[in-house]
């Protein structure tokens, strides 16, 4: 069977299995550009609520010539809803009452935000998709230590060292100059606050950032002010104990 026939034979039969899963990966590892194999990959692990959903689907945004494809797709209502034959497993009560005897805070706190929990974004929140991608490949540059044994300097060194040296003066601003402050701006910022996008911060590890979304949202939809509140609490255990 070749791989395109593979992947028509799940669509036809609309059920992924978990034996799936590890041909889909070796497909998509083989062939990157395989999109029908990728958006089953993404299905897949999606259905199994795995914690691999998140960073994969970066990875498939950065093999996505267009992103509004890839976000209509993962907002479709076919690919949010689960089509995988699910087993029911039965777990002792003894035992699961022991087990949430030893979660500490922390633990509890992160199971109740669902952190690594695939992230589900709706139709209209094509802000916070493209927002958590611009964070998310932000990385940290590690800059090389100079080297104090080499005296030499950079052509641009010279050039603010001789800036330095000319001493130069900053006015002072006016006082009739005032800094232009529009408050549609900001009240358009909270317009586009959705509680993905809290997620997202929450994911991120930017906890000042996710509380105050989650004091936008409170402010917005004051009948969910209840949870928001809850989740700002959790936020604040998870801060307090980096």
């Amino acid at each position: 069977m070749t791989n395109s026939n593979y992947i028509q034979s799940i669509i036809d039969k609309n059920t992924i299995l978990d034996e799936d899963l590890n041909k889909l990966k070796s497909l998509v590892e083989k062939y990157p550009y395989f999109q029908a194999a990728r958006a089953l990959y993404l299905k897949t692990l999606k259905n199994n609520e795995s914690f691999k959903y998140n960073n994969e689907l970066k990875v498939t945004a950065a093999y996505t010539t267009d992103r509004k494809v890839l976000f209509d797709l993962i907002t479709s209502k076919e690919f949010q809803k689960s089509n995988k034959k699910k087993e029911k497993k039965i777990v002792p009560k003894a035992i699961s009452i022991l087990s949430r005897t030893k979660e500490s805070k922390v633990d509890k706190a992160m199971q109740e935000l669902s952190i690594g929990k695939p992230l589900v974004f709706t139709k209209s929140e094509s802000f916070s998709f493209n927002q958590w991608l611009e964070l998310s490949s932000k990385n940290v540059i590690v800059r090389e230590k100079e080297d104090k044994k080499d005296p030499e300097k950079t052509y641009q060194d010279s050039i603010i060292d001789k800036f330095i040296e000319s001493s130069p003066k900053i006015s002072r601003p006016s006082k009739t100059n005032t800094t232009s402050f529009k408050p549609s701006e900001v009240k358009e910022d909270n317009q586009l606050m959705t509680e993905t996008l809290a997620k997202i911060y929450l994911e991120q590890k930017k906890y000042d950032s996710a509380i105050k979304a989650y004091n936008i949202l409170s402010l917005k939809y004051p009948e969910k002010s209840g949870f928001f509140a809850d989740q700002v609490k959790k936020i604040r255990i998870l801060q307090n104990n980096k």
